[in-house]
């Protein structure tokens, strides 16, 4: 399907054409909403799991979708794939009786499983520190910096003011640095 975001939203809320749109969505969106869940839960195959729950939302609730814009449209998948994200981790939470912060340390652990032997190993420092900063700073942290997103979407995502994103990022952005430079970080 060639046609520009209008057309493919006005597709997705149509009887006719919703199946290719959404082929088209899936096809345009789904390594962006991966990275974002990876970077959440870690793992490849929760991430996976998470991307094709993600979808599967949508699809579902495409009639409760009110944007006209690709920028509505990202906002809103996003919102979905984190939510369904944190259902990952308090799902996995159950199993070992502790708070979502309090995974920071299972998180870690993970990403040093699937670090790779050629590794960067500023990249490696980069992932531990923002494994190790809490779940709102996290989450505000990975859509500004990694996902590029501006605050105005992180708010519609997050639910969040502008204003508490701001902050929530700038202690992050602190935090982070403090970490990565610290040549003994474990």
């Amino acid at each position: 399907m060639n046609a520009d975001i209008t057309q493919i939203i006005v597709a997705l809320k149509s009887a006719n054409g919703a199946v290719r749109a959404f082929d088209w969505v899936i096809e345009h969106y789904s390594e962006r909403l991966y990275w974002h869940s990876r970077r959440i839960v870690v793992q490849h195959e929760e991430a996976e799991d998470v991307v094709q729950e993600t979808f599967v939302t949508a699809f579902s609730n495409i009639g409760s979708f009110r944007g006209e814009t690709e920028g509505s449209l990202l906002a809103w998948l996003y919102k979905i794939a984190t939510t369904h994200s944190l259902k990952a981790l308090k799902r996995r939470r159950r199993h070992i009786f502790t708070s979502i912060d309090s995974l920071n340390s299972t998180l870690i652990a993970d990403f040093e499983g699937e670090i790779a032997p050629d590794a960067d190993e500023i990249t490696v420092k980069l992932q531990k520190a923002i494994l190790a900063l809490p779940m709102k700073q996290k989450l505000v942290f990975n859509l500004r910096y990694f996902d590029e997103l501006p605050f105005e979407a992180i708010s519609q995502i997050t639910g969040q003011s502008i204003s508490t994103l701001k902050t929530n990022y700038h202690y992050a952005a602190k935090r982070v640095k403090q970490l990565v430079s610290q040549l003994d970080f474990e």
